[in-house]
């Protein structure tokens, strides 16, 4: 095996794929990034059994020649550090003992590879049928909906994010059982199928899909893994086993009080309060409609208290209503909403609050209430 590269183009890749890899884990093998010349292509490999991030060069791309095809495993770490170090391009030669020779500019570095058959397989997904959709749609459903799942593995099926392909339909939520963030939005596929993704490997695709708004991603289901392919990246990240909850159902037909508010701002309201919300377990904050307008307000015993009031640009229904809400749990809601305007929809003082954009409702937030004492 050999191939020439540039290092700023290798570089990146091998920084794209290390991120799945694991020093913990309890095979060598999977400390190293597998690297495969073919005739037209190289191809990166990284994994920790959960997850694998797979980058592909093809050969006509950032200076890249195939000089002779073949495969080896390279400790991660080495690889990682040693690229980032060198000054030039990366010129690199497999021999028969899988001992890997680097060479850049004047600097020749030898490192003792793994042979890649012991590397395990991927998912077979040739003859999967999947989804198509844009990777700037998919990284904004991702965003909008992963800071919601939980942080506590005591029920393992909330620290990932339901997606559901049905009837030309995709979705995604997720919850802790104390919020919950829930998306939909359309596509054309035939496809049909739920399933569990971890939010720790979204947050890696996410990464991934960073510098690919351009793009289509194609979803694919695999055994027990879902895969996420573009022209020049995969991830696939096995699924979470179990049932997940029918948020569905959490979601309040209809709302005593509805108020609309400029986003940005109550953004920063919330975010004022939650600095004298720190001593209470769930970060107090209250919100009390009188009349026209909304007063946000938060009380620490050894700080002091804090209040302001904002007008409501809109309201519909009852006019006086005090609830308290977790403030770090809101400000994540409002974050996520891309619009000007948002909608506050409330049934009750002990009943969740909806959070959902004034022009969009395909996406809804609910923040449950937390005790005032």
């Amino acid at each position: 095996m050999e191939f020439k590269i540039k290092n700023d183009y290798f570089n990146k890749a091998v920084g794209e794929v290390s991120s799945a890899i694991s020093a913990k884990t309890p095979f060598p093998i999977l400390t190293g990034i597998k690297l495969t010349a073919s005739e037209n292509l190289l191809r990166l490999t990284g994994s920790n059994s959960d997850i694998v991030i797979e980058k592909v060069i093809p050969a006509a791309a950032e200076g890249l020649e195939i000089v002779k095809t073949g495969s080896v495993v390279v400790t991660s770490r080495i690889l990682t550090e040693l690229i980032k170090k060198l000054p030039g391009d990366i010129h690199i030669k497999v021999n028969e003992k899988h001992k890997v020779t680097i060479i850049s500019d004047e600097i020749i570095t030898y490192i003792n590879g793994f042979p890649a058959e012991q590397y395990p397989k991927l998912p077979e997904i040739e003859n999967s049928h999947g989804i198509e959709i844009s990777a700037a749609k998919l990284s904004g459903m991702i965003k909008q909906t992963v800071f919601a799942v939980s942080k506590n593995d005591t029920r393992p099926v909330l620290t990932g994010v339901h997606m559901i392909v049905k009837e030309n339909h995709f979705s995604c939520a997720a919850t802790d059982s104390h919020r919950l963030a829930f998306l939909e939005t359309g596509i054309v596929s035939a496809s049909q199928g739920s399933f569990i993704v971890p939010g720790s490997s979204l947050k890696e695709l996410l990464k991934l899909l960073a510098h690919q708004d351009e793009s289509e991603i194609q979803i694919f289901s695999s055994e027990s893994y879902l895969v996420f392919k573009t022209n020049s990246i995969m991830l696939c990240s096995r699924l979470i086993e179990g049932k997940y909850p029918d948020v569905t159902g959490l979601i309040p037909n209809e709302a005593k009080t509805v108020i609309k508010l400029d986003a940005k701002k109550l953004l920063k309201g919330i975010d004022r309060a939650c600095l004298f919300a720190l001593e209470w377990k769930n970060n107090n904050v209250l919100l009390e409609i009188k009349e026209e307008t909304l007063k946000i307000s938060s009380v620490s015993s050894a700080i002091g208290k804090i209040e302001e009031t904002q007008p409501l640009l809109e309201i519909i229904g009852e006019r006086e209503l005090s609830i308290s809400l977790d403030g770090n749990f809101l400000m994540d809601a409002l974050k996520a909403i891309q619009e000007e305007y948002v909608l506050l929809c409330f049934s009750g003082s002990m009943k969740p609050v909806i959070v959902k954009p004034f022009r969009d409702g395909s996406y809804i937030q609910l923040v449950s209430p937390v005790r005032s004492y």
